[in-house]
């Protein structure tokens, strides 16, 4: 009994992160591909690092990594690297939860910074190549323009926005997308996190049951 146990967690858990270190590499990929083409450019010149592609490769690396510890761990049966994967894992869940606290409690102050950052980058537009494929990205994607409006473009907009003189702005689009969908997202979340719990379920118990196996066997 405790051998079939021990086989069954042992193949769950390694198909679980087998699954998640490909989806690891699919968004590496794409993070390289945007970091190659550079097609989003800068946003927020007070954060250079922030782009599309810098996020999207440490996402996917840190997936990769930790998917690829609890691949190893489980078919190897190895409790160090059970333990390293769980810890990660419980890491990376406290640093979500905390962000979503941080996050709440600072919500106007980022809303005030994100609007001062856009502000910024608009005046950059014309003298910014990186600047203005950024927005020139954004407003074609969203079908919209400037921040609030067409009105944000003191020399006139540029030909990326829509030719409808009662387009939203951007930050006005993407709040009401994100306002819209909000349900939606709290459902990804949710599941995100349920996902890393089983994980770290799996891992103990699995670590337990490697335990009781080898007092069984006597070793």
């Amino acid at each position: 009994m405790g051998m079939s146990t021990l086989k069954l967690l042992k193949y769950v858990l390694f198909f679980f992160n087998l699954i998640f270190w490909f989806c690891g590499c699919c968004i590496l990929g794409f993070g390289v591909y945007f970091l190659v083409h550079n097609n989003f450019g800068v946003l927020f010149h007070n954060l250079p690092s922030l782009t599309l592609g810098n996020v999207l490769v440490i996402v996917g690396s840190i997936i990769m990594v930790v998917a690829f510890l609890g691949c190893m761990g489980s078919i190897k049966e190895n409790k160090c690297l059970l333990m390293s994967f769980f810890v990660l894992l419980l890491i990376i869940l406290l640093a979500e939860v905390t962000l979503a606290i941080l996050l709440f409690m600072y919500e106007q102050k980022l809303n005030e910074s994100v609007r001062e950052g856009l502000t910024e980058s608009i005046q950059r537009y014309h003298s910014d190549n990186s600047t203005k494929a950024a927005w020139d990205s954004i407003q074609k994607f969203l079908q919209c323009c400037g921040i609030n409006g067409t009105s944000d473009w003191t020399s006139g907009p540029p030909a990326t926005c829509p030719s409808d003189p009662q387009v939203k702005g951007c930050y006005v689009k993407a709040k009401m997308w994100f306002q819209s969908n909000f349900l939606y997202i709290g459902i990804i979340t949710i599941c995100v996190c349920v996902i890393q719990v089983l994980g770290m379920s799996f891992a103990l118990t699995l670590n337990c049951q490697i335990d009781k196996t080898s007092q069984a066997l006597g070793l």
